[in-house]
């Protein structure tokens, strides 16, 4: 009989790719790692990882054992979200992680709707990039999270989660919409044509962090019109973005989301690029009640904050 335990630091050796991140992951040490990966190929009865002296890697029969992992952790969280349906409602931890958006302006109705209405449940939010929501659901930190890419710059769905969709934005591009006092002259842009895109051409912008999804999605969107951006500020909180523009520092672009309550002095201009969110969770856990709540939850709260 495969250990479950085991057959986890398998698949996530494979998501992960050394033993150093998967003993970092599971606040293990490598070399307890290690011994169980060689327990695993004991129950097994065959070779599934090639070590070339310090890298690892799989045999052919660790790849087949490795996709069948991904099967019987997924009909676990089925046989756990069936006996928590047994329950006379949904109790117990749930587990949320979102992005600072979805933060301020989705989660706090929900929280109060969840709360009301099943009172054993233990809510905890955590606010992560959705980048780090993936490797949160995998590893038992969350039981739920929030995702998002861009039609631009799609990601690729993961084969152990799940997701639905939750949100489908407009992004804007965010402009003064007065002069201001940099002497730059960013306020009151002109935007000529029929892109607003082309009017911004040669004005400062502010972008986020490199590496962030929103970083990609600027460059992408502004290559795509023609140009570089030239970037003056860096910020990844929209709310610190849009007070920016308000002030005549550059002009960015913000999702639907971020620009429910925009400052004076900030013109919303819509593009054509999509920011597309969904709720995610592990592969089998759609029928967990708590799961279940959650959804119905925040897709009303959703409703809610945009018919605002």
């Amino acid at each position: 009989m495969l250990d479950v335990r085991r057959l986890r630091l398998l698949r996530d050796l494979a998501r992960l790719g050394t033993i150093a991140a998967v003993a970092q992951a599971h606040t293990y040490t490598p070399s307890a790692v290690s011994q169980q990966l060689s327990a695993l190929e004991r129950e097994a009865g065959v070779a599934l990882l090639e070590r070339t002296g310090r890298r690892v890697g799989f045999t052919a029969a660790g790849r087949v054992l490795v996709a069948h992992a991904e099967t019987v952790l997924a009909a676990l969280e089925e046989t756990t979200a069936a006996l928590a349906a047994i329950a006379t409602g949904p109790t117990g931890p749930l587990r949320i992680g979102a992005f600072p958006t979805a933060v301020r302006t989705l989660l706090p109705a929900t929280l109060v709707a969840l709360g009301d209405r099943y009172p054993g449940l233990e809510l905890t939010v955590t606010e992560l990039d959705p980048v780090a929501v993936p490797a949160a659901l995998h590893e038992r930190r969350l039981d739920v999270g929030l995702l998002h890419d861009y039609d631009v710059a799609p990601v690729e769905p993961d084969p152990a989660l799940d997701a639905v969709p939750l949100l489908d934005e407009t992004v804007f591009l965010a402009v003064a919409d007065a002069p201001g006092t940099d002497p730059s002259g960013v306020g009151g842009v002109p935007v000529a044509g029929e892109d607003p895109l082309d009017g911004v051409r040669d004005l400062p912008w502010i972008v986020a962090s490199p590496g962030t999804l929103c970083h990609t999605v600027t460059l992408h969107v502004c290559r795509a019109a023609g140009f570089a951006p030239r970037v003056r500020h860096q910020a990844d909180d929209f709310a610190t973005v849009l007070a920016l523009v308000a002030a005549g520092q550059g002009v960015s672009l913000v999702p639907q989301l971020a620009a429910v309550d925009p400052p004076a002095g900030v013109r919303l201009l819509p593009l054509r690029t999509r920011r597309r969110t969904r709720v995610a969770y592990r592969r089998g856990a759609a029928a967990h009640p708590a799961v279940a709540a959650f959804v119905t939850a925040i897709r009303a709260a959703t409703g809610d904050v945009l018919a605002r």
